[in-house]
């Protein structure tokens, strides 16, 4: 219960638009142990302003036509790290070095938020992402382009 509370805590000191979320849809989110593509896609493109509150399947089609998504990414599995990755930088408009400005791949973009710190270097791509995972990562992100923001 302890690191429900602390992710919690670290919603509301460092992302303002997480904290727009209601308190369902985050505790839902953190129960999740692998997250599908559809409520990672509902949750990001919340979280990033890209695209309002959409239903999980709606947000999974939209992240899906703008390929934001992995190619192979269906709506009901797991989603994996790299194509997190990828969702992100896409969504949240972030920009990359030469080889993801290049391929836009999952894989660079996983390389990217490990440059940028916002994933840890020694988690594997391919890994399974669960909903403490992703909000921790994108309230980093949130306060990263905060800091941005303000500089």
């Amino acid at each position: 219960m302890k690191k429900y509370f602390c992710l919690f805590a670290l919603c509301l000191i460092f992302a303002p638009r997480v904290f727009a979320q209601t308190a369902a849809k985050l505790e839902a989110l953190l129960n999740e142990q692998a997250l599908t593509w559809s409520a990672a896609a509902a949750f990001v493109l919340e979280a990033s302003g890209a695209a309002g509150s959409l239903e999980p399947a709606d947000a999974f089609r939209f992240a899906s036509e703008r390929e934001w998504l992995p190619k192979n990414a269906a709506p009901a599995d797991a989603a994996r790290l790299n194509g997190v990755a990828l969702l992100l930088m896409r969504s949240f408009e972030l920009k990359g070095g030469l080889f993801y400005s290049l391929t836009k791949s999952p894989h660079h973009a996983y390389r990217e938020l490990v440059y940028k710190g916002l994933i840890r270097g020694d988690t594997d791509p391919e890994m399974s992402v669960s909903g403490q995972d992703l909000l921790l990562i994108v309230s980093r992100l949130l306060s990263i382009k905060e800091k941005e923001e303000d500089a």
